[in-house]
């Protein structure tokens, strides 16, 4: 990695304990940021207070949209039984940096959520993974020095060639290359994306399963999707805008079956911009 992107690499690091509980990362120079997470659920209720409960989560409802806000990330809801989990399909989980792991976890257990695994992760830290409602999964990575209970990390995508869908990611959303553990990533402002090796990933689309779509935010959006069509880029469903909702959007799925959301204008209510560190 050259000196300037490991210089913002560990501004992206520093950054995330400084959201704020209900606040997304500012975007990157191509105008990205992290957005959301949208999840098929069967009940609205028992999934925000896991949440709620669990994640010190900040409840989001605005004009028919339903769903938590971490730092760093929403979480939104459709109240639909989905049609598989996630584990063991391309995008396996998404996972957070937690004040205390031991805490986490024995307040998952309290509350009656599976806990499959403890144990100690690639980069050496206290690391479990937590089985939610509809069996949503979900990783927690102890950072001991970090004031909020929990901070989205990462979205951990599973597949034989992770270093080619790796550089699609960088290539189309101007995203930083870089390395999480043993593993090549690219960092979006908000949430870093894993990419491990998995000879056999179940299924193709996420489409109906736990974890439907991921989104990002787009400055200009309208824009960036005639960039990405003039770079022979498909979209699932074209750019259009929701007088109703203040919301522009558009779908479009990755080379390995993810399926992808641009949104402009879906934010948590405004709260001040962090600001990244002076690097010294």
């Amino acid at each position: 990695m050259t000196p300037t992107g490991t210089y913002l690499r560990i501004g992206f690091l520093l950054l995330l304990p400084c959201l704020a509980p209900a606040q997304l990362a500012p975007p990157n120079p191509a105008g990205l940021r992290m957005g959301h997470v949208h999840l098929n659920v069967t009940s609205i209720p028992a999934q925000r207070k896991f949440w709620l409960d669990q994640f010190d989560a900040k409840p989001f409802n605005h004009k028919g949209l339903e769903g938590v806000i971490v730092p760093g990330m929403m979480i939104l809801f459709t109240q639909q039984a989905p049609t598989q989990g996630s584990e063991g399909t391309v995008l396996d989980h998404f996972g957070f940096k937690v004040r205390s792991r031991d805490e986490m976890v024995k307040s998952a257990l309290a509350a009656g959520f599976s806990v499959p695994r403890v144990f100690t992760g690639s980069e050496g830290f206290p690391n479990a993974y937590i089985t939610g409602p509809d069996g949503v999964k979900v990783e927690l990575q102890e950072e001991a020095a970090q004031t909020l209970r929990a901070v989205i990390q990462h979205f951990h995508y599973l597949l034989p060639d992770p270093l080619k869908l790796r550089n699609w990611y960088v290539d189309q959303f101007s995203l930083l290359p870089s390395t999480r553990g043993p593993y090549n990533s690219a960092d979006i402002p908000g949430v870093n994306l894993t990419f491990a090796p998995n000879r056999n990933p179940v299924g193709v689309s996420m489409k109906g399963g736990i974890l439907d779509h991921i989104g990002f935010e787009v400055t200009n959006l309208e824009a960036f999707c005639k960039k990405l069509q003039a770079a022979g880029i498909k979209l699932d469903i074209p750019y259009h805008h929701d007088p109703a909702l203040g919301l522009a959007s558009a779908f479009l799925t990755d080379p390995a079956g993810v399926y992808i959301e641009l949104t402009e204008g879906l934010a948590p209510p405004a709260l001040p911009s962090p600001t990244l560190p002076q690097l010294k």
